[in-house]
């Protein structure tokens, strides 16, 4: 009987397994890359899903990175992941909901009311490294992916969450006087009453040429899923966005390490700014006003030529971030430890 019982156990166990593994599947980016959809439900526009995207370390120690793109993005950075990697540090990243590899037939791109709702696309990838044996895992945001961890960290994240790092994030606007003082403050408060009101973004495309290789940049991407121009976005959008803002902005009192990251100068606001070797969205003055009060630990690096994604900058200065990261890493949550 005890037998039978052992069995049946191991049956079981290999099904499951077997459940597991049929959910991930070969992913865009190729040879080591796997991705697999999250089921989160359905939301006011309907069914939404997140998509985990991975690249296991052949040296990994139970050290994870979980990468939260940008507004109008998804995660295409292989060439990061792999850094990540070579390092012993498994390698995660979320598309979140509505975005790249999880946007769903007849869904508007993009389309949020608070930023909160992310936060069960951020934890289902923590439990899923989890369940890959990853014990300490390092959140790390671009852009507007940078307020969403701040956001989340702000509250109660996950305990398996142990640093943090910010990768020009969208911690405050970068528009004018009038704008942030007045314009965006009424599309917030009015935000209840035409949640689905269009606002444009704008026409300027000089940041997209910059990276893609097809007008001279050095990469490639889905322009379905990462557009050449930035798209109109829903007064809800701005509300949402405003609304995380004033939380991050007003000591959150974030308690794991943080590491903020951003260029040295901002496109329009030094001389010599370029799109190819400044930040040509957000304002770095900002980024590290408010970086620096996110939390108790907070480490900042200025990567002198960086792009607003400083992971696409030109080689030379994408390889002096990475040494600024990984010498922060080695500090923090070490790689190498038994």
């Amino acid at each position: 009987m005890k037998i039978l019982r052992f069995i049946a156990a191991i049956l079981v166990a290999l099904t499951c397994v077997e459940m597991r593994a049929q959910g991930w599947q070969s992913d865009v980016l190729g040879q080591g890359f796997e991705m697999r959809y999250v089921d989160q439900g359905a939301d006011y526009s309907g069914p939404v899903r997140s998509t985990i995207v991975r690249l296991r370390s052949s040296c990994g120690k139970g050290v994870g990175i979980l990468y939260v793109h940008g507004f109008n993005d998804y995660f295409f950075q292989a060439e990061m992941a792999r850094e990540f990697a070579q390092h012993c540090y498994d390698f995660y990243a979320v598309d979140l909901r509505k975005y790249g590899r999880s946007i769903m037939e007849g869904q508007q791109k993009f389309q949020v009311r608070d930023l909160r709702e992310y936060f069960a696309d951020i934890d289902s990838a923590v439990v899923q490294m989890q369940a890959d044996g990853i014990s300490r895992i390092v959140l790390m945001g671009h852009s507007t992916g940078g307020l969403i961890s701040s956001l989340y960290m702000s509250g109660k994240p996950s305990p398996a969450i142990c640093a943090m790092i910010l990768n020009s994030p969208f911690l405050d606007w970068n528009q004018s006087k009038l704008q942030e003082r007045i314009l965006i403050p009424a599309v917030r408060s009015l935000s209840g009453l035409m949640k689905s009101v269009k606002i444009p973004q704008g026409s300027d495309d000089g940041y997209a040429r910059s990276l893609l290789r097809q007008f001279g940049g050095e990469w490639e991407y889905n322009t379905d899923w990462k557009l050449i121009h930035s798209p109109a976005v829903e007064a809800s959008w701005i509300a949402a966005i405003d609304a995380a803002q004033d939380v991050v902005q007003n000591y959150p009192h974030i308690k794991v390490p943080v590491l903020v990251m951003h260029s040295d100068r901002s496109y329009g606001h030094a001389k010599g700014a370029e799109y190819g070797n400044s930040d040509a969205v957000l304002d770095v003055e900002d980024i590290s006003r408010y970086g620096r009060r996110l939390g108790f630990n907070v480490t900042e690096i200025t990567v002198r030529g960086g792009l607003h994604d400083l992971a696409l900058s030109a080689p030379v200065v994408r390889q002096a971030m990475y040494g600024y990261v990984f010498d922060w890493l080695s500090q923090v949550a070490p790689a190498n430890l038994p």
